[in-house]
């Protein structure tokens, strides 16, 4: 049975970050997944003109796009977009991170769920 879909972006052992392609399995014909624990949540709006350089993620986290989209770039040079209803693992949280920008004319509210490291 197909699982969930969503897009990890993580930092080799020589510091360059990439995305990967990720499933979360369904256990059984319910299609609800295990359970994952989470130490916090918050959200946070960005607008427009939201553009910000090289980073590393502030910790191991979840990110659900709720309105507005983010164009994400990997230190090795990929970029993809993030609109509403998608989600991303950040576990960049050290090497050369990533940059973000808001490429849609409406603010970006996401919601970021804290993952245990």
């Amino acid at each position: 049975m197909p699982g969930f879909k969503y897009v990890r972006l993580y930092a080799d052992p020589a510091g360059e970050s990439h995305f990967e392609e990720c499933e979360i399995g369904y256990p059984d014909a319910r299609m609800i997944s295990d359970q994952m624990p989470l130490t916090a949540w918050n959200v946070r709006t960005n607008t427009p003109s939201y553009d910000l350089d090289f980073h590393c993620a502030p910790r191991r986290q979840f990110i659900v796009n709720l309105t507005g989209e983010v164009e994400i770039e990997a230190s090795d040079g990929e970029k993809r977009r993030f609109g509403p209803g998608t989600i991303m693992l950040v576990e960049d949280t050290t090497g050369k991170g990533h940059r973000s920008k808001a490429v849609s004319a409406e603010d970006r509210t996401s919601l970021w769920l804290h993952a245990p490291q």
